[in-house]
Formats: C-alpha cells, structure tokens, sequence
C-alpha cells in the first residue's frame, strides 16, 4: 500500500497548527441505527415523527423513517476532536446543506478536508461532506479554532 505524505502525518493523535497542510483530510463511517436515531431524538429533543414513527413516515415524501441530518452532520465533530486537528480543538462555525436523507442501515462516511489555514489567527478551514454509496449526502464547510498549548 502506497501512503501519500498527507495521510501518513494522520497517525498522529493532535496536530499542531504548523503541522496542519491543505490537503489534509480524515474520514469516519458508521452505520445509522434505529437505536441512534432514538438516542438522538431523546437527547436533542427532536422527536419528529419522520426521524422516529414509522407509520408516519411511511406516508412521507421518504416513505420510511429518516435519521436526523444533525446526526450525520456531528461527525465531522468527531474527527475534528479526535484526528483533524485532534484534542483541545474547538468549533468556530458550521454550515450544512443537506442533499439527500440518510436512513435508517444506511452507512454513512464523514470526510473533512483541510481548504485553508491561518495560522496568525490559529483558524484552520474545511470542506465537510457526508456520503451513503459515495453520494452526497450533506456538504459544508467548517472554522475551526486551534488553542496554543499555553492557552
């Protein structure tokens, strides 16, 4: 197997910000359950009928139930907060447009790709996309914050 520069530096746990390179990118995939949408329902409080009746949403424009877009979408938190940049990093902003449903046993892999980094200001910009069978499922982008050691 052939290992490019960019994802050989990955195997580091947190990067600093002048380690951090355009390029860079880190991706997590995890298969949606029913138990997560639930789980995801009770904890953001969002109980809408299309994420958690299945009645429901057979007679929806999905015709089945659909995970919540906010769940698909906070991955890209885990691999900022544990590969790219890694511990200590914090959100700065998030926009989401979101393309397609992900539903219920669909897989699904959040990629975040570095676009920009400013290291004057510690900001660090990505590209963040979600894919089911390699469509888009959600496109975005992210500022995120990188602290000094010392702060």
């Amino acid at each position: 197997m052939i290992i490019n520069d960019i994802e050989m530096q990955l195997v580091k746990e947190t990067y600093s910000i002048n380690e951090i390179k355009v390029g860079m990118s880190a991706s997590y995939s995890q298969t949606i359950t029913d138990a997560d949408v639930k789980g995801f329902a009770a904890i953001s409080g969002d109980k809408n009928p299309v994420h958690v009746d299945d009645e429901y949403a057979k007679a929806s424009r999905f015709k089945k139930r659909i995970a919540h877009g906010l769940l698909s979408s906070s991955f890209f938190s885990a691999l900022f907060g544990t590969k790219l940049p890694g511990k200590g990093c914090v959100y700065v902003s998030q926009n989401l447009s979101f393309k397609k449903p992900v539903y219920i046993d669909d897989t699904v892999t959040a990629t975040i790709v570095v676009t920009a980094v400013d290291t004057e200001k510690k900001r660090v910009f990505f590209n963040t996309y979600c894919t089911v069978n390699n469509k888009k499922v959600i496109d975005g982008t992210a500022e995120i914050y990188i602290p000094s050691k010392d702060s």
